[in-house]
């Protein structure tokens, strides 16, 4: 026989078990046992973090829990590993080949971001899906190197990323069916939902099968298909509206600042037994630079703005506008820093292998050049295009920076490896001091 008494919870233990200040707490005594136990909160929650159950909704004050971070983690490995890709084959066939993988990593995060900001992603069965996710996503980012092959090669590496991207895929269209019950407009949605993501994965299959040129046609047809498609419903079949942007802004906000610290890897990469030379150092500063620059120019500038933005927009528009805002414009960003560290990791390879002599480095190749040139200018304008469709406001001076780094890569091409990463550098810290002391971002009324 047990007892039952209401409780109140420390502050600290509170927010451990996700609850609320007004939620109530039953603790139950066994004497038989000789044990306390605690039934949970008002809503159910700690019953639910351990069996399954139904979805527990998100409120508007949700914030981006522990178990989502180490979530985003995977994926941010997985980005990573991209670029471990491209630097490892510097040619532009392989800059096209990581356009497409990181098109196959990011639209499913911008979907589970979204599942987050519906259900909580850390109780019953939406954890059990999530859990399987990351698992996937992990044995994606390990054979993601080998993910195309030409002629005889092993198919294992291919058919796995494909049949991993089958089950990412389809865990969450089942996940979207199980928070959708008494929904019939997000069932609508999921049912429309199913078309361009089948019709994907039989692209996907019949790629890794193929091989070679083959491959990359369908690879892109696939993800393309799969993220214009879904893009399209979300925007004119809205899923359904946003409960609390502040989270959806906050996810973002950490896949992007997980990803510029996990680019610094490429440093140690590129480096290797030669961390301790003077121009390796200066290198390694430089990049350090580069990505707090880019830092500076999101979080300083760009994302509370922004998030601030969001939650002013009417709940029925929030979905469409943070489609585009954060699932189109978070891309390039995530792309941009993911080519930088690539081009970063291939100065730090030319300076470390080339004689002592000449320490600068060696002239970079056009692939490593384009990758080192290409990700900021391609951040720049995600972020140019993220701040235009949530603050409805940008200033030309990222526009203009981005040209100019664009325009200097013929000139880069000849110059010694320090010196082309030192250019980027210098063009971004002059940006950062331009937006600090003559812009700062408002929203405009809408």
């Amino acid at each position: 026989m047990t007892k039952e008494s209401q409780v109140r919870l420390p502050a600290v233990v509170r927010q451990w078990c996700g609850l609320t200040a007004g939620d109530r707490v039953l603790l139950a005594a066994d004497p038989t046992a000789g044990r306390l136990a605690l039934l949970g909160g008002q809503n159910g929650l700690m019953r639910h973090k351990f069996r399954a159950g139904p979805p527990v909704p998100t409120e508007e004050t949700h914030r981006t829990t522990p178990f989502e971070v180490f979530f985003d983690l995977v994926f941010v490995f997985a980005f990573i590993r991209v670029a471990t890709f491209t630097a490892q084959t510097p040619t532009p066939l392989a800059l096209a080949h990581s356009l497409v993988l990181l098109l196959l990593l990011w639209w499913p995060f911008t979907n589970y971001a979204w599942l987050a900001n519906q259900v909580r992603a850390d109780v019953g069965l939406v954890r059990a899906g999530n859990s399987a996710v990351m698992a996937a996503m992990f044995i994606a980012a390990l054979v993601l190197p080998q993910a195309w092959r030409d002629g005889s090669q092993s198919l294992a590496a291919p058919m796995t990323l494909a049949l991993v991207y089958v089950v990412v895929r389809t865990v969450y269209l089942a996940l979207v069916w199980h928070i959708s019950a008494g929904n019939a407009r997000l069932r609508a949605s999921l049912r429309l939902r199913v078309i361009p993501v089948a019709v994907g994965l039989i692209l996907l299959l019949f790629g890794a099968v193929f091989g070679g040129a083959a491959q990359t046609l369908l690879w892109a047809a696939a993800f393309l298909i799969d993220c214009i498609g879904g893009l399209l419903i979300a925007v004119f079949a809205a899923r359904a509206p946003l409960p609390s942007p502040s989270h959806f802004a906050e996810r973002h906000g950490l896949i992007t600042i997980i990803a510029l610290g996990e680019s610094l890897i490429s440093v140690g990469v590129g480096a290797g037994s030669a961390v301790s030379r003077w121009p390796v150092l200066i290198a390694a500063l430089l990049a350090l630079t580069t990505a707090l620059t880019l830092w500076w120019l999101y979080f300083e500038n760009a994302a509370a703005p922004a998030g601030q933005a969001l939650a002013r927009i009417p709940v029925l528009d929030r979905t469409r506008i943070s489609s585009v805002a954060y699932s189109v414009a978070h891309f390039l960003l995530i792309a941009g820093i993911i080519y930088l560290a690539a081009g970063i990791e291939g100065v730090l390879t030319h300076i470390a292998h080339h004689p002592p002599q000449q320490p600068v480095g060696a002239p970079l190749d056009w692939t490593s050049a384009a990758a080192l040139f290409g990700g900021p200018a391609l951040f720049l304008i995600g972020r140019a295009l993220f701040l235009r469709l949530t603050v409805r406001h940008s200033p030309p001076a990222p526009i203009l920076a981005a040209g100019t780094i664009l325009a200097m890569l013929p000139v880069a091409r000849h110059l010694p490896a320090l010196a082309a990463l030192a250019l980027v550098a210098i063009i971004l810290i002059a940006l950062v001091y331009y937006e600090r002391t003559s812009w700062q971002p408002t929203a405009a009324a809408r």
